[in-house]
């Protein structure tokens, strides 16, 4: 039986979701089943021919291809980068062993065969965020860590946006095609991971929220100014 699961999404016009409503909105831009006990739920985007998941093993978990990409097996054409925001992990890459702590990135080059997710504790498990896009050459797998990531001093606590942005998957720490992959880290009393809010012609980006505390709660805005 497949442990892996997909739904597909397209592009929308900013013309189109002018008239959506915040119920449309939700159904367009939100990805509300990540992070599933057993389960590797992906959504393959019409943006860029994105690819943003999750993978959660209470016991072995193998990341299997899905029918849009029309290839025999996952990383056939594309690269992944992998985030742990769980406890520890393990991703065996055709045979090597990588082993994640919280908030450890992973970056996998195309070509590689066959990827499967562990988790030391079952009952606690590792929580890998997946990310994946189209890839036209082979870059070496390696692992980064959250000191070895490049870090970013951004914003001020008067604007509210003060951060720390760790960029774990970009050119200068690995070697990717064109994926990039970073966590960004607010400091106490600031709200904002961007400002101003910006927009991006070059690239698409997904955001994955985490240690959001309890009764919280994490807004977006978008829409042509």
């Amino acid at each position: 039986m497949s442990t892996t699961s997909y739904e597909t999404r397209y592009a929308s016009s900013p013309q189109t979701v002018k008239a959506y409503d915040t119920s449309q909105l939700r159904e367009e831009f939100l990805i509300n089943n990540l992070m599933q006990v057993s389960k590797i739920n992906l959504v393959y985007t019409h943006y860029d021919r994105y690819i943003a998941g999750s993978a959660v093993p209470t016991e072995p978990l193998k990341l299997e291809t899905i029918d849009p990409l029309k290839t025999s097996y996952f990383l056939e054409r594309r690269e992944l980068g992998i985030i742990n925001v769980g406890e520890r992990g393990e991703v065996l890459i055709d045979g090597t062993s990588y082993v994640l702590e919280h908030k450890d990135a992973l970056y996998i080059g195309k070509g590689n065969k066959e990827v499967i997710f562990k988790s030391d504790n079952p009952k606690n498990p590792a929580k890998f965020y997946l990310n994946s896009a189209p890839a036209h050459k082979v870059f070496p797998t390696k692992k980064v860590s959250l000191p070895e990531a490049k870090k970013l001093e951004l914003g001020s606590l008067e604007t509210a946006n003060h951060r720390t942005v760790n960029q774990m998957i970009i050119g200068g720490i690995v070697e990717p095609c064109q994926l990039k992959m970073g966590m960004t880290e607010l400091k106490n009393g600031s709200v904002w991971n961007t400002m101003p809010a910006h927009t991006h012609d070059r690239r698409m980006e997904v955001y994955f929220y985490l240690d959001v505390p309890e009764g919280n709660s994490v807004c977006h805005f978008m829409g042509q100014p």
